[in-house]
């Protein structure tokens, strides 16, 4: 008896954390640790060569370079804030999800024209390069008499 109660608890479990939305699909489902360091994050930006690409909004970096241009600025004002895991799957599979732009701009024969990150980067750079990504978007706060 006391193992059926065991299996019904564990069942009871599982059942509660597939019902909160987490899974593989969920961006829930995935953290970085919460040690990323900005600073660090753009030094690797800029060893890994995303500059020659792309501008970081409100962020002192060199001026990209590439030809013909990528209109992909990163950063600024968006609605809701970004995933960590939206940004590791833009770095390391950038084809997944092409970015809202003309796809004459930011692809080549269907994929994104930006190279895949998998096989090049850390997982000690990838979570200084998020947490520096992250802290260039903004997400502006609606006032209290707009709810």
């Amino acid at each position: 008896m006391a193992d059926r109660s065991k299996i019904i608890a564990i069942a009871a479990l599982l059942a509660t954390g597939a019902a909160c939305g987490g899974g593989r699909h969920s961006p829930s489902a995935f953290r970085l640790p919460p040690d990323g360091d900005v600073d660090r994050g753009k030094a690797d930006f800029v060893a890994l060569g995303c500059h020659s690409c792309h501008e970081v909004s409100g962020a002192d970096l060199p001026r990209p370079t590439v030809q013909p241009a990528v209109p992909v600025v990163l950063g600024g004002t968006v609605g809701a804030r970004l995933s960590d895991a939206y940004l590791v799957t833009s770095i390391i599979y950038p084809s997944y999800e092409l970015a809202p732009y003309p796809k004459e701009q930011i692809a080549h024969g269907g994929q994104s024209r930006m190279p895949r990150y998998a096989d090049q980067i850390t997982v000690r750079q990838m979570t200084d390069l998020v947490a520096f990504l992250q802290a260039h978007y903004y997400v502006p706060r609606v006032p209290e008499s707009y709810h």
